[in-house]
């Protein structure tokens, strides 16, 4: 219990600080996008990795099946 207070309480300074942030600097989207760009990045390096294993593209292929026909996994 303790420890979800103290996510809740990091959370939610993280968010006003990304709040100040982006009131005060001209510059954020392009921070953002750097950022998201960069996890784009790393899934793909994943993606790629895994699939260079027999059970790595039984998985990717489970998750495309999943996707296509709309069942959560």
């Amino acid at each position: 219990m303790v420890s979800k207070i103290l996510r809740d309480e990091t959370h939610n300074d993280q968010i006003v600080r990304w709040a100040n942030h982006v009131k005060s600097s001209y510059t954020w989207k392009a921070e953002l996008n750097e950022f998201i760009d960069a996890q784009f990045e790393i899934a793909s390096r994943f993606y790629s990795e895994l699939a260079k294993t027999t059970s790595g593209r039984e998985k990717l292929k489970k998750i495309r099946e999943s996707k296509i026909s709309g069942v959560k996994i």
